[in-house]
């Protein structure tokens, strides 16, 4: 990761010594096990910022039933998650990619490649996002491990003065983005197994929280029933029979049948909702 760190603090959390050292003198074993250790503190830092989450969430969910947007923010690791978790809600869910937008510092050659220096300007978040005619409606959530991230901080600043709702996702306490943030999200996993690497037990927390955050907001916009994903795309074979099954299971029709039927109406939803006219 590249977040930066002010030498005139104290080491953050994320930056601080790792509990382990010389790691290269452990097995394959070892290091596998101390791994996992360590991964295990990462469900109950996310446990302790569930209050944050829930507070964030019931805010995003009353914007987005009226048109709202959320759109994430992050540099490396953090950007690529944000991303990530936004790349995947349309055909998960059947939502326009409109809907949740994940933005990288260095843009979409980021995803692959480190680009150098892109997230040390605070004003190109706040740029970018003018692209997308942002308004009072909708919700920035910035996404930074160390918490001091300039293109994160200065996208939620700009956002927060512009009426916007702001979120933020980091693992350090007290963070400077948490400051700026109305909504903050604290997930203290403490020091890396590897001294700084935030790919790691940081990494995980906040794709944890992503998870969370979005799939509680389809599920109260009505993109989920009972327990299955009625609006998803049907890009292969496997989702067109996991939509027959789901067909088959709420009208007693044949599997021949609800295929039919799901590739008539392209969704389980809809076909369900045809059959039953």
């Amino acid at each position: 990761m590249t977040d930066t760190i002010n030498k005139n603090k104290k080491v953050s959390v994320t930056e601080s010594p790792s509990r382990f050292d010389n790691l290269e003198d452990m097995s394959v074993e070892e290091l596998l096990t101390s791994i996992n250790k360590e991964d295990a503190n990462v469900h109950i830092a996310v446990q302790r910022a569930l209050p944050q989450i829930k507070e964030l969430v019931e805010r995003i969910v009353s914007r987005m039933e009226k048109g709202g947007r959320v759109f994430y923010l992050g540099a490396g690791t953090s950007g690529r998650l944000g991303v990530l978790d936004a790349s995947e809600l349309p055909p998960t869910f059947g939502v326009p990619d409109s809907m949740v937008i994940g933005l990288i510092a260095g843009g979409d050659v980021a995803l692959r490649k480190a680009v150098e220096a892109a997230e040390d300007d605070p004003n190109k978040a706040w740029s970018e996002l003018m692209a997308y005619d942002i308004n009072q409606m909708d919700t920035i959530i910035g996404i930074a491990a160390s918490g001091t991230t300039p293109y994160v901080i200065g996208g939620i600043k700009h956002g927060r003065k512009n009426g916007l709702l702001t979120g933020c996702i980091t693992c350090n306490p007290n963070s400077e983005v948490a400051s700026v943030t109305e909504f903050p999200i604290e997930a203290i996993v403490g020091p890396e197994f590897v001294t700084g690497s935030t790919r790691l037990k940081a990494g995980t927390a906040q794709k944890m929280i992503l998870n969370m955050i979005t799939t509680t907001i389809m599920i109260k916009l009505g993109r989920v029933k009972g327990n299955k994903m009625v609006n998803m795309q049907l890009t292969n074979k496997k989702l067109v029979a996991r939509g027959a099954r789901m067909i088959m299971e709420e009208t007693k029709l044949t599997y021949a049948e609800a295929k039919r039927l799901l590739l008539l109406h392209g969704s389980v939803k809809k076909a369900i909702d045809a059959y039953r006219k």
